[in-house]
């Protein structure tokens, strides 16, 4: 395992043994309109760990996906090495990839080591009708270059993946 997948398993299990990393997950609200797979992506807004925000209309003509993870999930931890590959692999040709904090009541403090250690930033808020689907974390939304919902799914994201639906987008003209 290379050094830097290894630091951020480390503090993935790091997390799991905070205290405030519970399993119960609140209960989340009905969007009012909700991405679609194939149609245009709703704008959002994401707030990001350091208070910056983000929008998709500032990420136009960029491969992005929204990664929706909790601390107290398993698979969420299992995910992100890969996700912090496929952003080092494919940063250089437009892909964002958003690691966003949903159902979760981990303080941002304790999460700051991990946040550290991966290529793509974490976020504790986002809007635009972005929820995990069927309440179940990670799900994972793909945007195309031309703002086009490419993927949405509940499941983990693996290097395949990386394969099959990003690098066909990544090698669309911006």
């Amino acid at each position: 395992m290379n050094r830097g997948i290894f630091r951020i398993a480390f503090a993935l299990a790091a997390v799991t043994l905070l205290p405030g990393a519970s399993a119960s997950a609140p209960p989340v609200p009905l969007p009012l309109g909700k991405p679609v797979v194939g149609k245009p992506a709703p704008d959002f807004r994401i707030k990001m760990f350091d208070g910056t925000s983000v929008s998709l209309s500032d990420l136009r003509g960029q491969v992005v996906v929204l990664n929706l993870w909790a601390s107290w999930c398993g698979p969420c931890k299992t995910e992100m090495p890969a996700l912090d590959l496929m952003q080092v692999n494919g940063g250089r040709h437009g892909l964002r990839i958003f690691g966003v904090k949903v159902m979760d009541a981990t303080p941002r403090q304790k999460l700051r080591k991990l946040e550290s250690l991966l290529h793509y930033p974490l976020a504790t808020d986002i809007s635009g009708g972005y929820v995990p689907i069927g309440r179940a974390v990670p799900t994972n939304y793909i945007i195309d270059r031309k703002g086009v919902v490419r993927y949405a799914r509940p499941a983990v994201l693996t290097k395949e993946d990386f394969a099959d639906l990003l690098v066909p987008l990544l090698n669309e003209k911006p």
